[in-house]
């Protein structure tokens, strides 16, 4: 793999689509209330709950991970609200993995260890790292796993001799 080579991957959750439609559902409720009593306060409450949904929506809509040259970054989107890179020198090797049942979707600690990062699906690459494990849910874990491995192994530390 040459330094040339670049990695660039978004996955998209078709869960926030449920969200976008609750966020107008609410929207739309908010509306409809606003004449019965009482009007601010019931109105307030559906247009804020509508607001949560719509920014849990737009901070979920799609996670990318992309080579940034010295590191890879993790990021959920298109509201930047979750964002983490990885040093590629901090990587010990990348594995293809999956997720269970347990550890969902979402960014949490997983009951395994480490980190998960994941938005729709069960397939990840389990990232192990001098300090830990990320699990990155990706419907490309193939490649990804091929690529940060190469990543690694270009920065002059090889999974194998660890």
């Amino acid at each position: 793999m040459t330094s040339l080579s670049l990695y660039y991957h978004r996955q998209r959750g078709p869960l926030c689509l449920i969200l976008y439609g609750l966020a107008i559902a609410f929207f739309v409720i908010a509306w409809f209330v606003r004449t019965i009593p009482p009007q601010s306060t019931l109105s307030l409450i559906f247009v804020m709950v509508g607001l949560v949904m719509l920014i849990v929506a737009t901070g979920f809509h799609h996670l990318t991970v992309a080579d940034e040259i010295d590191r890879l970054r993790i990021s959920f989107g298109p509201l930047p609200l979750f964002q983490r890179s990885v040093l590629y020198e901090e990587i010990l090797r990348a594995d293809v993995d999956r997720t269970t049942f347990m550890e969902g979707w979402g960014i949490h600690l997983s009951p395994r260890g480490g980190w998960v990062w994941n938005l729709w699906g069960r397939d990840c690459v389990a990232i192990q790292m001098k300090r830990g494990t990320l699990r990155i849910g990706t419907d490309d874990a193939e490649n990804l796993a091929a690529f940060v491995n190469g990543r690694v192994e270009e920065f002059g530390v090889d999974a194998r001799e660890r």
